[in-house]
């Protein structure tokens, strides 16, 4: 059947993708490998059905494979071949769109031929010493060796399961797709942190999944043996990172894999596969005890292709709590379940605020009704606070691999850097930390290709031979701000304009402010780059940063000096949360004020308000001048003070801006969940969610920028 529309959108997204995997990555390099032979593996399964796509991302992606297979990096004519295909498919996709013939794609280059005869060698060579220590950088990877460990721990849990499932229903696609992301998920993070025996433990095993995915084998007792096999050895080696974690030391024992790939390369060609017992892997870890499990084994050949499926991991549970360390006091829960907590605590601080409100209209103080609220104010403020914390994470592991970026790029480019970082502590929501991670990784690639100035040029502008890139988390307001600072040449909005116009982005004689200029870097595929390089300029992927950042609700701001350098600042918003808020009144409604961005509030006297022309009314504060904004103007209501000195004044702080806002009257300041407003009601200025009070009326909670940026 052919491609579906939902399926081009896909296809379109994923080439995209792999276009900027391909201009970054390099040759004599291994950044960008995998995650463009997952593209190519995503492009594949999408154009199954268009045998004249299928044959030419199959060539590419079968090529990467081998790579992958070998451990070897990009190399001329593999980069060209990749390059190539990147090129080709825009054009051969819009083809197969209009029903059109497909263009061949272009030979590929002639040293291709020997360069894939010549990648045996090291794959037969590599055979001899994939049975090898891990190689484990506590210095420099702890944090990244601690995320990896707890990861894949999960990942290995839902491999036996899954396994296990597959074992009485082998046809299940559900637990094969869960077994092949998991085994793909492991190669690649094993492969980043050069663990190379577990990388190519999981890439054999993945390659075999695949042929099952592609229903081209099919899964046997024998093969799910051999795969649980495969996982129990990851295992092992996984709890040699653990106890490196925990203790400090390093892996001095091998864990033998090497038997185990060759069997799963004999059951991906259809060979008979002799089962090997699991004794070998376990003496490994466990010499004293496995020699006795070895000689149970020997004894006991008959029910050797069953038992050991379920003894390994009987063997190795309890591994963590022996060792007495902290694996054992972490628990994994999923987000679903942290989520719906959440949500369990916003009803709880609804429901205390309703009684809080209950006692005070009683009129007694010294009640037991008061006293029993006062309690549980007490425990369900220390509940927000634990529910809140157990999703937050620091960002310091992500900063840390930008650190390892800074310094590959400064050495690929001959460029001398200064980085530092601050706000490491700063903590974010996972999924936030996790989402964030690609588009740092763009900003600083971009920061360092065409911010930074080569040592030469930095000293005949007067500057010091090394760059300065800073990158730094912190709270402003009721944001969370990421920042990344360079001292380079910076961004030329002139340049910018002109670029714009030859690419008709923007009509020649268009009137823009200098931040509209500024924002149209994002524009996909803009550049201002002289030359294509690994990074080309400031365009590349900048598309990719501001769809990432939309997505969290976000957004990015560019400040810019030419010859000075360039600030890039990442703004995420609060979404469900739970925040002390100020509630005012305007007539008979009351909204919600972040108790963040209130800096004071007072009654103005007549002499403080004074109306100037052409910009309005504004509030003078201890020889401030400051803009006052009516709250009632904005939304329209009604209000009963109509005059300021009848009012209180709100002093409100937002993006380093200070401004007045006039109320009614300030009611209290209390406590409230945010809740989202729905589609229909999405991205309303001025509103970021709504509350429920604790008489139950809902008040909407105010976001102080957006509200002056619209007034």
């Amino acid at each position: 059947m052919p491609i579906s529309p939902e399926s081009f959108q896909a296809l379109d997204d994923s080439v995209n993708r792999l276009a900027a995997e391909s201009i970054l990555a390099q040759s004599g390099r291994d950044d960008g490998l995998i995650p463009s032979y997952s593209l190519l593996g995503e492009i594949r399964d999408l154009v199954a059905a268009e045998p004249a796509l299928l044959a030419a991302v199959v060539d590419v992606h079968g090529m990467l494979d081998k790579k992958l297979d070998a451990a070897q990096p990009f190399d001329d004519v593999s980069l060209a071949r990749l390059r190539s295909l990147v090129d080709w498919l825009p054009a051969a996709i819009t083809a197969v769109k209009s029903g059109k013939p497909v263009a061949a794609l272009g030979a590929a280059p002639a040293p291709a031929p020997e360069s894939e005869a010549a990648a045996p060698a090291p794959e037969a060579a590599s055979a001899s010493t994939v049975d090898a220590l891990l190689t484990l950088n506590l210095g420099d990877d702890r944090e990244l060796l601690a995320e990896f460990y707890a990861e894949v721990v999960d990942h290995l849990q839902q491999i036996e399961a899954a396994l296990l499932a597959l074992e009485q229903q082998p046809d299940n696609p559900e637990a094969l797709n869960s077994i092949f992301r998991s085994f793909h998920t492991i190669k690649g993070n094993a492969g980043f942190l050069q663990l190379m025996p577990m990388h190519k433990l999981a890439h054999e095993v993945e390659s075999l999944l695949d042929l099952a995915r592609s229903q081209k084998l099919r899964l046997n007792s024998v093969i799910i043996t051999t795969i649980l096999r495969s996982r129990d050895a990851l295992q092992a080696q996984v709890q040699q990172v653990s106890v490196a974690l925990e203790k400090g030391h390093l892996p001095d024992q091998i864990i033998p894999v090497s038997h185990l790939i060759e069997a799963v390369k004999r059951l991906a060609a259809g060979a008979p596969v002799d089962v090997v017992p699991m004794s070998a892997v376990l003496s490994a870890l466990h010499p004293t005890p496995a020699t006795d499990t070895a000689g149970a084994t020997a004894s006991a050949p008959a029910p050797a292709a069953t038992a050991p499926v379920h003894a390994p991991a009987a063997h190795a549970a309890p591994t963590p709590t022996a060792g007495g360390g902290g694996s054992s006091a972490t628990v994994r829960v999923s987000t679903e379940k942290l989520d719906s907590l959440m949500d369990v605590v916003g009803e709880l601080v609804i429901v205390q605020s309703q009684l809080i409100e209950t006692a005070r209209e009683t009129g007694q103080s010294g009640t037991t009704l008061q006293r029993n609220v006062a309690q549980l104010s007490r425990i369900s403020k220390e509940l927000q606070h634990t529910a809140m914390a157990l999703r937050m994470i620091p960002i310091k592991p992500t900063f840390q691999k930008m650190e390892r970026l800074v310094r590959d790029l400064a050495r690929d480019f001959g460029k001398k850097v200064n980085f530092t970082t601050s706000g490491e502590d700063t903590e974010l929501d996972r999924t936030v930390v996790e989402e964030i991670g690609d588009p740092l990784v763009h900003m600083v690639r971009n920061s360092m290709d065409h911010g930074l100035e080569l040592p030469a040029d930095r000293v005949a502008k007067g500057k010091s031979e090394s760059g300065s890139v800073h990158l730094t988390a912190y709270h402003q307001g009721s944001n969370i701000v990421i920042e990344l600072r360079d001292d380079g040449r910076g961004i030329d909005p002139d340049k910018i304009y002109k670029k714009a116009v030859e690419k008709g982005l923007i009509a020649a004689n268009a009137t823009l402010s200098r931040d509209e200029i500024l924002a149209l870097i994002f524009a996909p595929g803009f550049s201002t780059a002289e030359k294509v390089t690994a990074v080309s300029g400031r365009g590349v992927g900048m598309d990719v940063v501001r769809r990432n950042i939309e997505k969290l609700r976000g957004k990015v701001e560019i400040s810019s000096e030419v010859g000075q350098g360039s600030v890039f600042k990442i703004k995420l918003p609060l979404t469900m949360a739970i925040i002390d808020g100020l509630v005012v009144r305007v007539g008979a409604d009351r909204f919600i004020l972040p108790s963040t961005s209130v800096q004071m509030a007072l009654r103005p006297s007549r002499e403080n308000i004074v109306t100037v022309h052409g910009t309005g009314e504004v509030l003078e504060l201890r020889g401030r001048i400051m803009p006052l904004h009516r709250l009632h103007r904005r939304f329209g209501i009604p209000t009963s003070a109509e005059q300021p000195w009848d009012g209180i004044v709100v002093i409100l702080e937002a993006n380093g801006k200070v401004c007045a806002l006039l109320v009614d009257e300030m009611v209290s300041k209390q406590e409230v969940v945010i809740k989202s407003l729905g589609a229909f009601m999405q991205g309303l200025p001025g509103v970021s969610g709504a509350a429920i009070l604790g008489d139950g009326n809902i008040a909407l909670i105010l976001d102080p920028s957006s509200l002056l940026s619209a007034a």
